[in-house]
């Protein structure tokens, strides 16, 4: 009885045991992914070697599908993604497409896998193709934007196996492309489907800096000159259009403090010149003629009735009645000289100038304050100009330039700023910019037109050539020489041109070595390479 039990005994615990067993692989069961267990089945089933793997970039890649001969339906693809020290590549963007190119009214049609990372490095999925024919096959894969290979294979459903076409090269070259279409992208040398020329390499140092590599044969081709950053003297020419003016401050206006008659008239044209002192004209008038007698008759009787500072005192007050009408020094002692009142008194040119407007001729009656005449010294003149607001900031008073004239277009003539008027112009906005100009020789003439150049002198500062600086929107480009062949676009701030060389406010050094001939092809080169911060 006591056997009968220690069996039934062990029997149960095995029974139970084995229930244990059962329940707890059904549990595991339920929690795998099936869609991974079989994945993995099928690729143990495509045998994968050593020299199956494909050296592109920085990474080792084998590609296998099955069934080895493509069919139209579900087809399965295995890419083993590797480093170069053979070592399993983890958390790869791996993509894997198939294309069916356009075919006359057909469109391309394309059977794109899923892929999943089925262990590390192993990346698996499934793509059907729809149709028999050739389906080439693109496989990218990527860690991040600096290590991103593609890889292109020859695949049909009547073909066995793939075949690699083109590969992203191993070592510093990225891919190729068309200097002329950057679209274009090769993984292998060869030519533009495009236009036909010869593709150019793309170096990962270039796509990570923007940098390109221009050997020195390849400089002369293209002709690329070079230059040094130099710092010397600096001005900005600022050329204005003006017009030759009379010097305002040098008007004589002509009237009289009484009313009359002019006689002989002197200044009898416009444009007449006339020195201080000369006859201007004479002039008729009861009152002054009144004036003068009653002047002369206290002269005589004060040299025989009065006592010496009565005398003065007496022609003093009578002097001043002439002055208060209008006589100066001159024509008071002419009058003098005269020794009796005259019908016609002489009014004489205070300073040396020109007539520029007469109002009268001989006979003229006129009414006292009338004007009669204006007489302009023309040896100093002004000429007039108007500058924009943006080089109002460079012009102030004292600053020299160089002035042409439109009749003399071989001569230049010295000026000098004298005034910038402190308001705009509200339909231009401009500001009227006034010049002194010499014209003690006559040869300047109120009313030309002329062309001003000033020179706003800055000092020595940062200067490199205008034709070195590629215009980028608001950016300003130029190439640095960082030697051994290399040329590297930096961005710079840039102030002043004068039309030969422009000021550097920012990003280069006095000394540093950059592109002053050729940038254009050298900008092109580094556009189609890198997609730089700078550009």
């Amino acid at each position: 009885m006591t056997k009968l039990l220690n069996r039934f005994n062990k029997e149960y615990l095995m029974g139970l045991s084995g229930l244990v067993v059962l329940i707890a692989i059904s549990l595991w069961a339920v929690q795998q992914d099936w869609t991974d267990i079989l994945s993995s089945s099928g690729s143990e089933s495509i045998a994968v070697t050593d020299s199956d793997f494909i050296e592109a970039g920085p990474f080792k890649i084998a590609v296998a599908i099955e069934p080895e001969t493509p069919q139209v339906g579900k087809n399965h693809i295995v890419i083993q993604v590797r480093d170069q020290e053979n070592k399993p590549v983890a958390g790869a963007k791996v993509r894997a497409v198939g294309e069916m190119p356009a075919m006359g009214s057909m469109p391309a049609m394309y059977a794109q896998a899923d892929i999943l990372e089925t262990s590390p490095g192993v990346y698996q999925g499934d793509f059907e193709l729809s149709m028999a024919g050739a389906w080439p096959l693109a496989v990218d894969v990527a860690t991040d934007e600096a290590h991103h290979v593609d890889l292109a294979f020859d695949m049909a459903t009547s073909r066995k196996g793939i075949a690699l076409t083109t590969a992203t090269p191993t070592g510093d070259v990225a891919y190729h492309t068309c200097s002329m279409h950057p679209s274009v992208k090769s993984a292998v040398p060869g030519t533009c489907p495009i236009c036909g020329m010869d593709l150019v390499p793309v170096t990962h140092e270039e796509l990570n800096s923007g940098s390109v590599m221009v050997d020195e044969g390849r400089r002369q081709t293209i002709g690329v000159k070079t230059g040094e950053v130099i710092r010397a003297p600096f001005a900005v020419p600022i050329r204005l259009q003006g017009e030759v003016t009379v010097d305002e401050t040098r008007l004589t206006d002509i009237s009289l403090r009484f009313d009359g008659w002019i006689g002989k008239l002197n200044a009898d044209f416009e444009g007449k010149s006339l020195n201080k002192g000369d006859i201007l004209f004479t002039v008729y008038s009861p009152e002054l003629l009144s004036l003068q007698e009653e002047y002369l008759e206290t002269v005589k009787r004060s040299r025989h009735n009065a006592a010496e500072s009565q005398r003065e005192a007496l022609i003093a007050a009578s002097r001043k009645r002439l002055t208060l009408w209008g006589l100066d020094t001159t024509q008071i002692t002419w009058l003098e000289k005269q020794g009796k009142a005259q019908d016609y008194v002489p009014i004489f040119a205070p300073r040396d100038g020109v007539v520029v407007e007469k109002h009268i001729v001989s006979g003229s009656a006129f009414k006292r304050g009338q004007p009669l005449l204006r007489l302009a010294d023309l040896s100093s003149l002004w000429i007039e100009t108007f500058a924009y607001e943006r080089d109002l900031p460079l012009i102030e008073s004292g600053l020299k330039a160089n002035v042409r004239l439109s009749n003399q277009p071989w001569r230049e003539f010295p000026a000098e700023v004298m005034q910038v008027d402190p308001f705009l112009q509200d339909n231009s906005r401009t500001a009227r910019v006034r010049l002194a100009v010499n014209n003690d020789d006559g040869r300047l003439q109120p009313g030309l037109f002329a062309q001003v150049t000033l020179q706003a002198d800055f000092g020595e500062m940062l200067l490199i050539p205008e034709d070195a600086v590629l215009i980028s929107g608001e950016k300003r480009i130029v190439f640095l020489d960082v030697g051994e062949g290399r040329l590297k676009p930096v961005s710079i701030r840039t102030g002043y041109s004068d039309g030969d060389h422009i000021v550097v406010r920012r990003g280069l050094q006095e000394g540093d070595k950059i592109v002053t001939s050729g940038n254009f092809l050298i900008a092109a080169e580094s556009k189609l390479k890198a997609g730089i911060d700078q550009w």
